[in-house]
């Protein structure tokens, strides 16, 4: 384990762009999630308004839940999914969970998330090799990881507090550790199959009732249940086109928004090109964050990195296409930073941002940079953060 001091000792570090991407820490839920019934302002009771229209066609605005796998808490805004029990080709075993998929029929009998971009992972370590047995186990090749070190996160000093003094991650994946899994006697699809809990039993990790041994599973983890299959997940706040949605953070390709996220540090997705968005043979999706936006627990417009370490609530990032609402999305996500001028700044342009484009436009208009007042786009890293749930 090392700390990120050598990294962000010169301001914002290198590294610690990416920081707190899919933070998600214990606070309550905000305002806009859920929003608020469409009976505010109305001369008539919430009971006298139809079935909202995502029931009628999912593209259409209203709740929807995407990943259909799992049961959701949304006053505790976690998600209970099925827990798979794997093994490594010496017999270590290998409990994980399922997300996203690049085949189509399977994500809709599973209740998966499809990923057609996924298909353009098969580079260098980014997707990992199982085998299909006869039992319908897996055996995976490759790829490890580590959920023994302590997540140890120290915040910078008032009224900094990004980027912070410490970050070191709770779980570490060895350097062929990836997520993404090829079963390559089953069509060679590709699964987002984020491993919770390694070379353990079943005994080891039952806690049914919550209270997990974090040396032994997943940072996220909020109750695992071996015996009954199952595993529940904390999930994040965002959005995506203005619509709040949640969703899991489980991986990132770099120590610093690992430890930040409580996610795992996966190295091999180190080999997944960024910088590509919505071009030809992309695996990615852009996320957009940012280093100095709003502050204050109760103040409307909060946003960003400095704010979530502050105040310990989501930094609320803005999600670039999800199923239902664009045709481009990938569970894996380049971060974007976005820096708040001075000019900007003081002149109260400075708010919350929902949107893709309403971001690209503040960037375009130079009143948002990145770092250093450099220019804005990818800062490198990505994240494994599967869609789980829209409100909107």
């Amino acid at each position: 384990m090392r700390s990120s001091n050598s990294v962000l000792s010169s301001g914002i570090g290198s590294v610690a762009w990416a920081a707190l991407l899919c933070v998600t820490l214990a606070a309550p839920a905000q305002a806009q999630f859920p929003p608020p019934p469409p009976s505010v302002g109305a001369a008539v009771p919430a009971t006298y308004f139809g079935p909202v229209p995502s029931d009628v066609q999912r593209e259409y605005v209203g709740p929807y839940q995407l990943l259909k796998s799992g049961k959701i808490d949304l006053s505790a805004e976690t998600i209970t999914l099925p827990l798979y029990l794997g093994k490594m080709r010496d017999g270590r075993k290998v409990w994980y969970v399922l997300t996203d998929t690049t085949d189509a029929g399977n994500a809709a009998a599973l209740g998966l998330n499809y990923a057609a971009k996924l298909n353009y992972a098969r580079v260098g370590r980014a997707a990992r090799h199982a085998t299909l047995e006869k039992d319908t186990s897996l055996t995976f090749e490759s790829g490890t990881v580590d959920f023994s070190p302590k997540r140890r996160v120290v915040p910078g000093e008032a009224p900094n507090f990004f980027p912070p003094k410490v970050a070191e991650p709770g779980s570490v994946g060895d350097q062929d550790y990836s997520p993404l899994v090829t079963i390559d006697n089953a069509g060679g699809v590709i699964y987002n199959a984020p491993i919770i809990a390694f070379n353990v039993e079943a005994s080891q990790i039952d806690f049914c009732q919550g209270n997990p041994d974090y040396s032994l599973v997943h940072d996220k983890v909020v109750r695992i249940c071996p015996k009954a299959e199952t595993v529940t997940l904390q999930l994040t706040q965002g959005f995506s086109f203005a619509r709040p949605v949640l969703y899991l953070s489980l991986e990132a390709n770099d120590a610093v928004p690992a430890a930040l996220e409580g996610a795992t540090l996966a190295p091999a997705l180190k080999d997944i090109t960024v910088g590509h968005d919505d071009s030809a043979f992309s695996a990615i999706e852009r996320i957009f964050l940012f280093a100095n936006g709003p502050t204050g627990k109760d103040n409307p417009q909060r946003q960003g990195l400095n704010s979530a370490l502050s105040d310990g609530l989501s930094p609320l990032n803005v999600l670039g296409g999800i199923p239902t609402v664009a045709t481009d999305y990938s569970p894996l996500w380049d971060l974007n930073l976005g820096v708040w001028t001075k000019q900007s700044i003081d002149k109260g342009y400075r708010s919350r941002l929902l949107g893709e484009f309403q971001i690209l436009d503040f960037a375009e208009k130079g009143f948002i940079t990145g770092p250093n007042g450099g220019a804005f786009g990818s800062t490198g890293f990505i994240v494994n953060c599967p869609i789980v749930w829209r409100f909107l």
